[in-house]
């Protein structure tokens, strides 16, 4: 694997999200970040679809910031625990009561309850880099 692309993390967020923090801050500490601002209104996510997604197969983490409240961004999480290898650290971004309501869509996930801070996404890299090796 080219080093420029060893501990991708794939951050699906809506857009105007706190993406800029989060990529930055991941691009600081060596990870490349890739930015999917989930389907379109009316379009369907094409891991769901059964398209593939390059975004998704070149991730070694991914932090979830969609709305868990649309059923289509709950099936993407759980397509993501079903598709993604051994180890892949998730994690998703929710309110508390998301995080109590949807727990059978987040088990086996990282649930954050607030916006990530820069220790969050810093101990978020150091799984990434460890599941890595």
């Amino acid at each position: 694997m080219p080093k420029d692309m060893e501990g991708v993390v794939l951050l699906d967020v809506s857009p105007g999200a706190a993406e800029s923090f989060e990529r930055s801050f991941l691009e600081k500490v060596g990870h490349p970040a890739l930015v999917c601002h989930g389907p379109h209104e009316g379009a369907i996510c094409p891991l769901l679809a059964d398209k593939g997604c390059s975004k998704f197969e070149a991730a070694h983490g991914i932090v979830f910031q969609l709305d868990l409240d649309r059923p289509q961004h709950r099936a993407i999480v759980a397509r993501y625990r079903e598709l993604g290898r051994d180890g892949l650290p998730i994690r998703v971004v929710a309110t508390p009561e998301q995080a109590e309501q949807y727990q059978d869509v987040l088990a086996g996930v990282e649930v954050w309850t607030h916006e990530p801070t820069a220790a969050d996404l810093d101990g978020f890299a150091a799984e990434v880099e460890a599941n890595d090796r």
